[in-house]
């Protein structure tokens, strides 16, 4: 079958020839209609992601949308290593038929960067009760726009947008949120514009998609105020690293407030809890609750789509 392949850890992919994925006794393998290059997938066929199975030559794509050979519109994804989704056929351990009206190229784009905050956000109200205020850093970005419209969907009582792209920023103060640039120069000067907001309401929750030196800003904003045993409780938790993959958290923070710092990713969540929460973001999608841009490009443009850049997300179709 064609199909993306992947040679070489850090160098793009090329569209050729790969074997047939492996199937179980009255199992059929499902076809390929979108695949969605996301971040994970880059980085694990750069073998660089803590998921990396390390396995080449390999087939990126953790996730798609594909079709039954009974017709079917399934999302799909946990394909078996050196198999990924970016081919024209998938083996998958799971299959959730689309909701109608549902654009499958959307889903294929936006299921995975949805599904990062919505599993957060799922599990802070099923803990606590509800949302609070929400603070959501790199608000700008795939996963952190969809955040930010399902902790409105959700019921949070404020939700705090921190973001570099102004444009971006202004789409998101028009559904409710409060916008906060991160353009800023030197670690004083953003800890100075979210000190302004964080001040003002303390959040209950912080979803970090950039952690590095926008973590270490937010930390000394939130420390700002010294002791603060009568705060809410902040859960801190960090789901990516875009602006860089450590951060210093100072030891006075952890002691002045009532604070959890937890990560969030593929080992954080069970294949069962996952499955289990997919639906409603799903139907988001269907709905037009939440929107995500893509350009598709087909199998034999896999580098094309590599070299992708830009506010939409890039889809490997069938030629």
């Amino acid at each position: 079958m064609r199909a993306a392949v992947v040679n070489i850890p850090g160098e793009p992919p090329v569209c050729a020839e790969f074997p047939e994925p492996e199937t179980r006794p009255g199992q059929d393998p499902l076809h390929l209609v979108g695949a969605g290059l996301h971040h994970v997938v880059r980085g694990q066929a750069a073998g660089r992601h803590y998921s990396s199975d390390h396995i080449f030559p390999l087939v990126p794509g953790v996730d798609a949308v594909a079709r039954t050979v009974d017709g079917r519109l399934v999302y799909t994804g946990f394909a078996r290593a050196p198999w990924g989704t970016m081919a024209e056929r998938m083996v998958t351990p799971f299959e959730l038929e689309l909701p109608p009206g549902a654009d499958p190229l959307e889903v294929a784009a936006g299921m995975n960067p949805g599904m990062s905050g919505w599993m957060v956000l799922a599990a802070r109200r099923k803990e606590v009760g509800r949302l609070g205020t929400v603070l959501v850093l790199g608000a700008t970005g795939a996963s952190g726009s969809l955040a930010v419209r399902l902790a409105l969907t959700l019921g949070a009582e404020r939700v705090v947008a921190a973001g570099r792209d102004p444009e971006a920023l202004e789409k998101l103060r028009g559904l409710g949120a409060v916008p906060v640039s991160l353009a800023h120069d030197g670690p004083d000067a953003l800890a100075d514009a979210l000190a302004g907001v964080v001040d003002d309401a303390p959040p209950a929750l912080v979803l970090d998609f950039l952690w590095g030196r926008v973590a270490e800003a937010t930390f000394a904003a939130l420390g700002r105020g010294g002791m603060a045993a009568d705060a809410p409780d902040t859960a801190y938790v960090q789901i990516g690293s875009l602006a860089g993959a450590e951060a210093a958290l100072p030891a006075a923070l952890l002691r002045s407030r009532r604070i959890r710092v937890t990560g969030s990713g593929i080992g954080a969540f069970s294949r069962a809890e996952l499955l289990a929460e997919a639906p409603a973001v799903l139907t988001g999608f269907a709905d037009g609750t939440l929107q995500m841009p893509y350009t598709a490009y087909p199998l034999s443009r896999v580098a094309d789509a590599w070299a992708h850049q830009g506010s939409t997300r890039a889809v490997i179709v069938p030629d």
